[in-house]
């Protein structure tokens, strides 16, 4: 029977020639993750059940990234937990103060995942790792649990929509673009339970940072994983960095898809979210007049090197606009070094931004940029609902790099293209 990229991975870490959408399988892990939030109660779960064992000390991560360095006494009580746990345990993959970054670019990073995984995290969007050609998803904390003691999980196996990318992009416009658009077409449950997976000559003019920025978002679609094929690039990122042993899997030509949708990355314009959901999609000419009180350029989704040296070629020579509070979030410790020995540091300080270590602070409303009653952010970050980045009266626009740098040099939601 044909299966499509994704069900051939479940069906190898399930033991099965095939596998085919709704049935439901149990399949081998090849790495369980948390972070400093989902970890604690997945311990707390780990402990209740009388556990006292891991399933293998090496396929486990453990990431402080939240709200690290400490941004109060609870976050601090919760990262000693998971520090104790990796400590107790000997959890090999453990990043604290100094080592950690965020989470979903630390792991490609560390080469901890790679083509042909199954991996499972206590965070929505471990979905990320699609990038590479890994089936990976994002589960409950009791999931995690039950992963770090058992090694396996269950699933119920999802059909797939094919995302075909015709052409490549031009200008400024990027993988972010990329994923708004498609979100914008479909609607935030539009792959509800489904794999979106990525094919067409257009995947090859993608970079892996924007394939990463695509596939972490798939789960703003709903789909339970976004994924790409496993090409030179692919390749060429692994090498000398991925731990495993490299599996490719290509989707059968007569695959069954639920859907086609058809994407020409040359049309595509810089696009951006309005409040107060992703698929609130515009194009950046379709807005004018709005004033921002912050920008944030980091995550999971957009806080790469390529997303430094968009932001950075635009506020080069270039000062924050007066009430505006630009803050620049690199995702790891080296891309933040990197960063130095480009010299990008001293422009974003320059132009007037702060220059913050890894965290996923502001993106969940956690610190480092919160937002008062009636401001207003545009944000490289994944989410824009009610509330997301502080205030419930507040309002957050999901933007590119480009995007994001240039608002912050007008104080306006400004095209790159017109500075």
């Amino acid at each position: 029977m044909a299966m499509t990229m994704t069900q051939k991975i479940l069906a190898a870490h399930a033991g099965l020639e095939h596998v085919e959408a709704g049935q439901l399988i149990e399949t081998e892990l090849d790495l369980v993750l948390g972070n400093d939030i989902t970890s604690p109660v997945a311990i707390n779960e780990f402990e209740k059940c009388g556990a006292d064992a891991v399933f293998d000390r090496s396929k486990i991560a453990l990431v402080l990234d939240h709200f690290v360095p400490n941004k109060d006494i609870k976050a601090a009580q919760q990262c000693k937990q998971t520090r104790q746990f990796a400590n107790q345990y000997d959890i090999v993959n453990f990043f604290d103060v100094g080592e950690m970054g965020i989470e979903h670019a630390l792991l490609p990073e560390k080469g901890l995942v790679g083509p042909g995984d199954c991996v499972i995290g206590a965070d929505s969007h471990t979905c990320t790792y699609g990038a590479l050609g890994a089936f990976s998803t994002g589960v409950g904390s009791t999931d995690m649990a039950a992963g770090m003691i058992t090694g396996k999980a269950w699933f119920k196996v999802p059909s797939a929509i094919k995302v075909v990318l015709k052409n490549r992009l031009t200008g400024y416009v990027c993988g972010k673009d990329v994923i708004l658009h498609l979100i914008g077409l479909i609607g935030v449950d539009g792959a509800l339970y489904q794999s979106l997976e990525f094919t067409g000559d257009g995947v090859a003019s993608l970079s892996m940072d924007d394939r990463f920025s695509i596939a972490n978002m798939a789960i703003e679609a709903g789909a339970k994983n976004g994924i790409f094929p496993v090409d030179e690039k692919t390749l060429a990122y692994c090498q000398d960095r991925y731990q495993g042993t490299i599996k490719r899997y290509e989707a059968d030509p007569d695959a069954v898809y639920e859907r086609t949708v058809e994407i020409d990355l040359s049309t595509l314009k810089p696009t951006v979210s309005m409040p107060h959901l992703p698929e609130n999609t515009k194009t950046i000419g379709e807005v004018s007049d709005v004033r921002i009180d912050q920008s944030v350029i980091g995550s999971c989704t957009n806080g790469r090197m390529e997303d430094m040296r968009m932001a950075a070629s635009i506020l080069k020579g270039r000062k924050i606009a007066k009430g505006v509070r630009c803050i620049v979030i690199p995702a790891t410790q080296e891309i933040y070094l990197n960063c130095v020995r480009e010299g990008l540091t001293e422009i974003f300080i320059e132009a007037g931004a702060v220059f913050s270590t890894p965290t996923c602070g502001p993106c969940l409303g956690g610190y480092m940029g919160i937002l008062a009653e009636g401001e207003r952010a545009v944000s490289t970050t994944n989410r824009n609902f009610v509330g997301r980045m502080g205030h419930p009266e507040s309002e957050v626009i999901l933007a590119s790099p480009a995007v994001a740098a240039a608002s912050a040099v007008t104080g306006y939601l400004t095209d790159p293209a017109v500075l």
